[in-house]
Order: C-alpha cells, then sequence, then structure tokens
C-alpha cells in the first residue's frame, strides 16, 4: 500500500508521520530548538576504559560523555598515528553518534563511521558487500553485489539497503559516489581537526525519514510549512531527484494540517496504555526502565463462546499484529516482553509464534523474536536507535487524551 509523509509543525514541535490510508503507522516528534546528536561524527577523546565492561568513555564535546564498547573498534581512525588498534586513555580519533542518550544511559558511539544515503550505507572498517535481508531474490542479490563491487575500498565497504532493489543503477552508482566524497573528506581533512571537532552533521529527523526507505512506497510528501517545504525540496533536489515530484505544499486556512490527519489525536492514542482490539479484547502497553511488557486481555472476547480455545487463538492473532504496529508506532525497543494468552494446543502456540515472526519482520527497525519462555511468555528484542515516543513526548505541550 502507498503511503503519505507528512511533516509540519505543532507547538514548536517538528512532527514527521508516515501514514498508511488513514493510519497512522510511524511517527517522530522533535523539539525545534533540540539538536540530536545522532548520526553525527566528532573528533572524541578517551577520558577512561573500564576493562570489567570493555568499554572505553569518549568525550564528544565540553563533559558530554559516550560509550564505546571496545569489542566492535575496528580499524579506528586516530588523529595522531599509532602502531596499534588498541585504544588508549588520552587517545583522540573519529566516532559517531549510533544511539541517543536514553533517561540515564549515555549515548553509544563507534568508531565503524558510516554513511547513509537511501540506497546504500558506506561503512569503515569493512571490506565486504552486505545486502538487506529483505532482499530474498538471489538473482537481484547477484545484481547489486556485482554492480557496487568495483567500488570498494581498501579500508570500506558497503550495504545495500532494501530501497536499491528497485533502483535503477545510475542512481545507486550516483550515491555511491556522494558517500564517497563524504568519506574522503573526513579521512583526508578530520584527522587534522581540533578534539570535539564536528566533522559531519547528519539530516535532521524529517529528513532521514524520506531518505530511510519511506520515499520508496510513498504517494505524496506533504508539508504545510514554507521554511520545511524549502528544506525537502532543496534535499531532495541533490539527493532524491527521482522523488521531488511527490513533495506537495498544502495551503488550507480553513483546515491545519495537523487537523487533517488528526495528527494530536492519534499522538494521544499512541501513548496510552490499554489498546483495544477489533474482537473485544485488548492489549496494555508499560514501558518500564528495564524493558516493555506487553499484556494481552481476552475482555469481552470470550463472552458466551462455545470454543474458548479457538477464540484464544483468534484474539492472540490479533493482537500479535496490533503488537507489531503499537511496536513501530511507539518506537519500543530493547527487551520487550509479551503475555499472551495462555493456550494448551502446542499448534496453536507454534501457529502463533509463526504470524507474530512474519509481522515482526516487517519493521524497518530490526527486531527477533527470540522464544516463548516457559512461563509462556514472548520475548522480542528490538534495535534501539531513537528516543521512545513516549521519551519523544515528554517535555511537548502537545495534548493527551484521558484513557477511555
Amino acid at each position: 500500500m502507498s503511503g503519505k509523509l507528512i511533516v509540519t509543525k505543532m507547538d514548536d514541535n517538528i512532527v514527521t508521520a508516515l501514514y498508511e490510508g488513514n493510519q497512522m503507522i510511524q511517527v517522530n516528534v522533535d523539539r525545534e530548538e533540540e539538536v540530536s546528536s545522532l548520526g553525527n561524527i566528532y573528533i572524541g577523546k578517551v577520558k577512561n576504559i573500564v576493562k570489567n565492561i570493555n568499554a572505553a568513555f569518549v568525550e564528544i564535546s565540553d563533559r558530554k560523555m559516550c560509550y564505546l564498547p571496545l569489542a566492535d573498534v575496528v580499524n579506528p581512525i586516530f588523529t595522531h598515528a599509532k602502531s596499534s588498534d588498541k585504544v588508549n586513555i588520552g587517545d583522540e580519533l573519529v566516532v559517531q553518534v549510533i544511539k541517543e542518550d536514553i533517561k540515564t544511559k549515555a549515548p553509544v558511539v563507534t568508531t565503524s563511521i558510516a554513511f547513509t544515503g537511501k540506497y546504500v550505507v558506506l561503512m569503515h572498517g569493512t571490506k565486504t558487500i552486505g545486502i538487506s535481508s529483505k532482499i530474498g531474490s538471489e538473482q537481484k542479490r547477484k545484481r547489486l553485489r556485482s554492480l557496487v563491487s568495483p567500488f570498494l575500498g581498501e579500508q570500506y565497504g558497503f550495504v545495500l539497503r532494501t530501497n536499491a532493489v528497485e533502483a535503477e543503477d545510475n542512481l545507486i552508482v550516483e550515491e555511491i559516489e556522494q558517500l564517497k566524497k563524504q568519506y574522503d573528506r573526513i579521512l583526508t581533512y578530520g584527522i587534522y581537526r581540533n578534539r570535539f571537532s564536528l566533522l559531519y552533521k547528519t539530516l535532521q529527523p524529517f529528513l532521514c525519514a524520506i531518505r530511510d526507505g519511506f520515499a520508496k512506497d510513498l504517494e505524496a510528501i506533504i508539508t504545510d510549512d514554507l521554511s520545511l517545504y524549502d528544506e525537502i525540496k532543496e534535499y531532495l533536489t541533490e539527493h532524491q531527484r527521482e522523488d521531488i515530484g511527490k513533495l506537495t505544499f498544502y495551503q488550507d486556512k480553513l483546515l491545519a494540517l495537523s487537523k487533517l490527519y488528526s495528527i494530536e489525536t492519534k499522538l494521544s492514542r499512541a501513548l496510552r496504555e490499554k489498546v483495544w482490539l477489533p474482537c473485544g479484547g485488548s492489549l496494555v502497553i508499560q514501558p518500564t526502565e528495564a524493558l516493555t511488557v506487553i499484556d494481552v486481555n481476552t475482555g469481552k472476547a470470550v463472552s458466551k463462546k462455545k470454543n474458548v480455545q479457538e477464540t484464544f487463538l483468534k484474539v492472540n492473532l490479533e493482537a500479535a499484529e496490533e503488537i507489531a504496529a503499537q511496536i513501530c508506532l511507539r518506537n519500543l525497543s530493547g527487551i520487550i516482553i509479551v503475555d499472551f494468552i495462555d493456550m494448551i494446543s502446542e499448534d496453536a502456540k507454534t501457529q502463533l509464534l509463526r504470524v507474530f515472526d512474519e509481522y515482526l519482520r516487517k519493521d524497518p527497525i530490526k527486531t527477533t523474536l527470540v522464544d516463548m519462555t516457559a512461563l509462556n511468555l514472548v520475548e522480542i528484542t528490538r534495535k534501539k536507535v531513537r528516543k521512545p515516543l513516549h521519551e519523544q513526548m515528554k517535555h511537548t505541550e502537545l495534548m493527551v487524551c484521558e484513557e477511555e
């Protein structure tokens, strides 16, 4: 199904929402004055090394400390030549922020800097070509690999994104050339910059939403703010010319764009603990500091039903689809535990896990169904990238509706 990307300003926030029909399926809320460091590349200084957790703490600006897992350090780029890749206290090196700070946790950085395009990711520290697991056709994977192979460098490789599968070859090649220029600029000039220097500033979140896979299936990118329109148009003109025809400037003084798409109402619903299912059952979603717990309840679904086990399976299958959608919409990450309704049949449990896994695989962010425990709890992990929606909304003045 084709969708629409809505980008608008609401109470000093930039809201970027992806819709399929009338359903909001992904959303980011960013304060205008708040500058995110996610994706930025800095000259950092190693302030401390903690051996028992095999990690270093790297300062990227005055008193802003980041966590660097030492196990992931490959071919680090130091500002001063060294005889080994070992990271020591006092070293200055190039790092990229790959996870935002969340509550008490520091931002996470890596030495494997990456430059992301719509079709390709250029990655330092590898000489391989990776291809998105969502590209299943072996013939298409071979074509992409042979197209990109001539561009491999001594210190970098590529990851072909899902968007590349239908892209014309010349668009992929053009993007590789752009990414190489950005990479070469850092290797040539960046290492001579002072500590805390910002070597590369990533795109604003609403532009990342356009770049990161959304545009492929979009019929329109709509905004009602002239400054946002100009920024999006400039980005598309420079990086995604094939999508510029999708950009629309909304002008209706009688009905605001946010009202037309009921953005505030949908955001409010996305923050509620309880979510009703079509069958009469419900979900209760409770994020905590350590993990997120989701409880599935039968509610009205078992009223006067004779075959209770069939009803349990029906509720669980509906819940599986809705949980996958809510995880994506709310940007829940880390460990997620789902307490489905207990079922006696092992076949029913197997069916539930298979269907649930299929729904989770559609998530653009890596999401893994780990297993069902002896207590019939389903464990999920989802890669942490941005803050969850409830954290993004914490300091906004947008209204939150009361529970129904």
